[in-house]
């Protein structure tokens, strides 16, 4: 597919310019608004409202009206808008994909995958929504009847980052509706659009007018504490980094909200003496590089056995080679911009540091100048304990190996961290896969693949990687309140 400035100007001259709330696209208090920017080209894509606390607060007056309603509206109508959205989705999915790369800079290719799988979330919990059950029994005294049913939280608040603006949003929107629960969200004010494309889709979808609110902002923290804040507010789900998820937690404690909280990660990716190269090869490839390195589940350390770890160093960096940088829009670009400059500044430091301390370079390392965020896809191998790549969350396409002797000490090198959101372990023998699964300090693990992540199953993590799990058939439970009732005989 050929894309044309003139695909891309009507595509972005048909995303709303305003706040979604009460079901009306409205300016922002004051008129502020903000641009929002090409990191491939560093060009204004758009320019939109810029809400402030008060706006923030008034989406929340919208999903409070709105609540008892849509709690009160049957299964099968709240499953059917989300499959209308589901279908909608699919019908724009070219225009989902464009908008992503323009906003955020991941390769086309890699859109057009979020498209799939942030929509599968709409797909399944519409058919989720028609499934919320209860139990009926007697109590084992013999003296009553028990019901256990399922309520709506009630009114929730999200947070999404700019990794993923389409599936973040979905993932969270998706369970909350099927559920019964009304929404404020707050977009990313670095990746906002695609949000915002969704909610006209959720519009046109049948929703509600007050069921989903949008309140773009450039001051997130000043516009998210009053909304926490407010008695009328049950829920908060944030995506995003582990310091500023301690705060909001902290936040929400007052009001003893249920939180889900998908933090950092520091994913460990565990190479074996009897791994399938080929295997690991292609699993560390999308593990690492799969949205310029720039995902919560991006493999962070490799780990591989010192008798494999050369072959698996110099196969790595034939591929990385061989990777096309450029903007996400044209054709084979495997490597787009990172999301701004500090993200640059971040990797080229964790580079540095580990170079001094002794690794070596095999490839990159170095941002590219000119227009636009852009850092080379790099490999660094023998790289030393206590190198803060080691520690920090990359979040970029930096490929850094360690080596290991014994399966007690890759478990131990793995498990070094505060973090637990996703392992990845290459073995081929079923018992050490199985041991690992059993040792390892995560919410998830791939064994043998690179990537883990559906709508099926539950996403989420441990230590201080986060609290609750988003999709599968516990995603909507995180929104449904359990009551007991009984009645004697």
């Amino acid at each position: 597919m050929s894309i044309t400035a003139s695909d891309e100007k009507t595509l972005l001259d048909a995303i709303p310019t305003g706040l979604y709330i009460g079901g009306e696209w409205v300016e922002a208090t004051g008129g502020r608004t903000f641009d929002v920017h090409d990191p491939a080209t560093n060009a204004v894509l758009r320019t939109i409202a810029d809400a402030t606390p008060e706006d923030g607060v008034r989406a929340l007056d919208a999903a409070v009206a709105a609540q008892d309603e849509w709690a009160a509206t049957p299964a099968r109508t709240r499953s059917e808008i989300l499959r209308r959205a589901f279908d909608l989705v699919q019908e724009h999915k070219e225009d989902l994909a464009l908008l992503m790369t323009l906003e955020m800079g991941k390769p086309l290719a890699e859109a057009r995958g979020e498209v799939v799988y942030g929509g599968e979330f709409l797909r399944w919990f519409s058919e989720e929504a028609v499934r919320i059950s209860g139990r009926y029994g007697s109590n084992p005294e013999g003296t009553g009847r028990m019901i256990v049913s399922q309520r709506p939280v009630g009114p929730s608040f999200f947070i999404t980052p700019w990794n993923f603006p389409f599936a973040m949003a979905t993932r969270k929107i998706a369970p909350a509706l099927a559920a019964g629960c009304t929404v404020v969200i707050k977009p990313p004010a670095l990746t906002p659009l695609t949000t915002i494309f969704f909610t006209t889709l959720l519009e046109r979808a049948g929703l509600p007018a007050g069921v989903v609110n949008v309140v773009q902002t450039t001051s997130s923290s000043k516009l998210s504490a009053p909304i926490i804040a407010d008695s009328r507010l049950r829920k908060l789900s944030f995506t995003g980094s582990t310091e500023v998820g301690r705060k909001l937690i902290a936040q929400a404690a007052d009001g003893v909200l249920r939180v889900s909280m998908e933090l950092g990660g520091n994913a460990p990716f565990v190479v074996f003496d009897d791994a399938d190269l080929d295997k690991a090869v292609e699993g560390a490839m999308a593990a690492k590089f799969r949205n310029i390195g720039q995902a919560c589940t991006a493999a962070n350390r490799f780990i591989v056995h010192a008798s494999v770890a050369e072959e698996f160093a110099d196969r790595v960096t034939e591929r990385v080679t061989a990777m096309k940088i450029g903007r996400g829009t044209e054709d084979g670009v495997a490597i787009g911009p990172l999301i701004d400059s500090d993200a640059v500044d971040k990797a080229a430091e964790l580079v540095k540091d580990a170079v001094d301390r002794g690794a070596r370079l095999r490839t990159g390392g170095s941002a590219i100048d000119g227009d636009g965020t852009f850092f080379e896809p790099t490999v660094i191998s023998d790289v030393a304990k206590g190198s803060d790549i080691l520690r920090e969350e990359i979040f970029g396409p930096v490929l850094a190996i360690a080596t290991f002797e014994t399966e007690e000490e890759a478990v131990r090198l793995a498990n070094d961290t505060e973090y637990g959101l996703v392992s990845y372990v290459f073995t081929e023998d079923l018992a050490r896969g199985h041991r690992m699964i059993d040792a390892l300090e995560t919410g998830m693990m791939g064994l043998n693949v690179g990537v883990v992540s559906n709508a099926a199953a539950p996403f989420g993590g441990v230590k201080q990687s986060g609290v609750g799990r988003e999709g599968g058939l516990e995603g909507i439970h995180e929104y449904l309140s359990t009551k007991y009732t009984l009645i004697p005989n």
